[in-house]
């Protein structure tokens, strides 16, 4: 069986992260999309509410697996099996920052990584931007699905509410 992980913070998930897990999916037997528990970051969302958008987000995608990990990418991919990670590029500077990380991890663990280049749709394309325009009403219905949308709502009237 062919695995790849695509890990990530997916804070939240975009249609960016969505467009490349579903394009991974055709490649490979199984896709693990991977929440990355930083616990040096605090983010918008809990690690169970991004599984929770990410599980509805790829729900019709009958060979992606979402789960979170702690601590190095290379150990949760020994763990699980993985010998490929798959990660998205949207400009020349991903590539600087992604191929340091991926020379590392193939130096740490011999786990290769695939760079599949950002669908022009979504190369601008961030869920930093996305939290951005969602904190200050902003539309962002093209940029996230119905659902995520929702959550972002949610959480940004909560914090308001105090």
């Amino acid at each position: 069986m062919r695995r790849v992980v695509c890990p990530g913070s997916f804070d939240p998930v975009t249609f960016g992260h969505i467009d490349i897990i579903g394009r991974a999916a055709k490649q490979y037997d199984e896709v693990v999309a991977a929440v990355l528990n930083n616990v040096n970051k605090r983010g918008l969302f809990t690690v169970p509410e991004k599984l929770d958008m990410l599980r509805e987000s790829t729900a019709d995608l009958g060979n992606v697996r979402v789960t979170d990990f702690d601590g190095l990418l290379v150990d949760f991919c020994r763990a699980n099996g993985i010998e490929t990670i798959v990660r998205s590029l949207r400009s020349v500077s991903d590539f600087d920052y992604e191929l340091q990380i991926a020379q590392m991890n193939f130096r740490l663990s011999g786990v290769e990584t695939v760079f599949m280049t950002a669908n022009p749709q979504y190369s601008f394309l961030s869920s930093s931007l996305v939290r951005e325009i969602a904190q200050h009403g902003g539309d962002v219905s093209s940029l996230v699905t119905p659902y995520v949308q929702d959550r972002l709502r949610d959480k940004y009237e909560e914090r308001s509410r105090g």
